[in-house]
């Protein structure tokens, strides 16, 4: 079911709500407690009506659940002293007092789910969960150490920024900053922390300024554990404020995804009965792992185990055609074809449910990439940053695509990009291929056998990149070293031919079709077979 008031849609099936197009980050629990005063409007409901619900009768304190109205309020752009939504009426109770039109999903575009299954997580969504959803977290004040009133207004900044970029990741749950600025300077314990808020995981860190130089440290920490998952410093020349904002906050948020989604397919491999959220965290974990034959085949079977449970499943969906766009995109196999019209018929299902999924847009724009539509492509990576402005791989795709399209000398500028948002992102490996290739694109061999050879330091097993150096190598005339790195490829593929290149990544563009054919008679030339 779908709620509307005023200008905010809240969805119990997708769980989400919505202030006109942008996405409200909700904790779970505030999303449950919101839910149950919506749903009850007609009605004043006591405090034994929320505690039986919510908390399904475990005892609450009365700062607990204040606490938790005015978390609920605060997404709702309501207040306790305002109480225009939510109406506190002393010794009675609590009601929903906006105005409320009831809209029935079935005929929406996400009635493509079962109706079994839709039936079955609305009534969940009604009664709301005890344990905390999957990738929930709170965005702790960072604290400014030893700085002035403009470096805590930075601090504040970051904060905020931070917890708006993290709810951009799919399926994560983000504490309002309204809520976690109320504990600005207090000592916090984690674990009764995360019980409060309902979440995962805790992020805090701090901002020291130096002479000529600004130091950022943060750690993300398990709430139920009290177990320190990742930590990490960022040191940087002081430089304008506003945009060391934007460039520690893009960093963090890269770096969180990553993080994140390990701990999640950690949790998701001790659970005893694992969901569908559960089974896309590990076939995303694996993915991210590198691009192997074993990793992929290991991911699909996640995902194909999540679509099990949820046919209509978002993440499983975008997660399995991309296995499918990996496979056919690193010449793995020699029906590739098959391969991009299962990724294609996935997408097309994807962004018909779900048009504001960013990944899924990229997605969408390396399938143009890969199937002679490059123009079209970089549409589908502008929109994809469009929808997120940190998603790094979709400023790679774009310098990428520009090599395709007579542009390969701007490749590499959009790919440096990517490096700035997320230095030390876990699939820099293939931005490096990406910028190779576009160097052998342009004849810039030795540029080309650099950035082919820092794309095997970081992933060993990217089969497709030792036949590409093999073809850079022989062309600036080292033979020697070319053949060795056909040896390591055929190592990794022996069933690899040069016959399964031909007819991918198509091009009318005389220079890429110059570069392209320059990098098949590089590989015939260091010996990898023809097929």
């Amino acid at each position: 079911m779908r709620y509307l008031f005023e200008e905010y849609a809240f969805d119990t099936d997708r769980r989400e709500l919505h202030r006109g197009s942008e996405l409200v980050p909700t904790s779970p629990q505030v999303f449950d407690l919101l839910g149950y005063l919506i749903q009850n409007s007609h009605r004043v409901v006591s405090k034994d009506d929320l505690v039986q619900t919510i908390w399904k009768g475990r005892i609450v304190s009365d700062a607990a659940l204040t606490t938790r109205l005015n978390a609920a309020r605060s997404v709702i752009g309501d207040s306790g002293e305002e109480q225009r939504l939510i109406k506190t009426l002393p010794r009675k109770g609590f009601r929903f007092i906006g105005l409320v039109r009831e809209i029935c999903l079935l005929a929406d575009a996400a009635a493509i789910r079962d109706t079994a299954t839709s039936t079955k997580r609305a009534e969940r969504a009604r009664l709301g969960p005890l344990s905390p959803a999957h990738l929930s977290i709170v965005v702790l004040p960072f604290v400014n150490l030893g700085g002035g009133l403009q470096q805590d207004y930075f601090a504040e900044g970051i904060t905020e920024s931070l917890t708006t970029d993290l709810s951009r990741i799919d399926g994560t749950f983000v504490i309002a900053c309204n809520t976690a600025l109320t504990f600005k300077g207090k000592a916090i314990d984690v674990q009764q922390l995360g019980r409060e808020l309902n979440v995962n995981y805790v992020l805090e860190g701090s901002v020291q300024r130096g002479a000529s130089r600004l130091r950022v440290n943060v750690q993300l920490i398990d709430a139920e554990t009290r177990a320190h998952l990742w930590a990490d410093r960022f040191d940087k020349p002081m430089t304008d404020l506003l945009e060391m904002q934007d460039e520690i906050v893009a960093t963090l948020a890269n770096a969180l995804d990553a993080q994140l989604i390990e701990a999640e397919a950690h949790r998701a491999e001790r659970s005893p009965h694992p969901d569908a959220i559960d089974f896309c965290f590990q076939g995303r974990h694996l993915r991210n792992k590198g691009i192997t034959s074993e990793n992929l085949a290991q991911a699909r079977c996640f995902f194909e185990r999540a679509l099990e449970l949820d046919p209509a499943n978002i993440e499983a969906l975008v997660g399995k055609a991309s296995i499918d766009l990996s496979t056919a995109t690193t010449f793995m196999v020699d029906d590739r074809d098959a391969h991009f019209a299962a990724a294609e018929a996935t997408l097309i299902k994807v962004l018909s449910m779900a048009p504001s999924h960013a990944r899924a847009h990229m997605s969408f724009g390396i399938l143009r990439l890969f199937t002679s539509c490059a123009t079209q492509a970089i549409g589908e990576f502008e929109q994809a940053l469009a929808l997120d402005r940190n998603l790094a791989t979709a400023h790679a795709m774009i310098g990428f695509a520009k090599a395709f399209i007579g542009r390969g000398a701007e490749s590499e500028a959009h790919i440096q990009q990517a490096f700035r948002l997320s230095p030390r992102d876990s699939g820099a490996y293939r931005w490096m291929h990406w910028l190779g290739i576009a160097k052998l694109i342009l004849g810039a061999d030795a540029e080309a056998v650099d950035w082919l050879r820092r794309c095997l330091e970081a992933n060993r097993n990217y089969t497709i990149v030792h036949f590409q150096l093999a073809a850079a190598l022989a062309l600036v005339g080292s033979l020697d070293e070319a053949r060795a790195s056909v040896r390591a490829g055929l190592a990794l593929d022996p069933a690899f031919t040069i016959r399964r290149t031909r007819g991918l990544m198509l091009s009318t563009d005389p220079t890429f079709r110059a570069g392209s054919k320059r990098i098949r008679d590089g590989m015939l030339m260091a010996g990898v077979p023809e097929g």
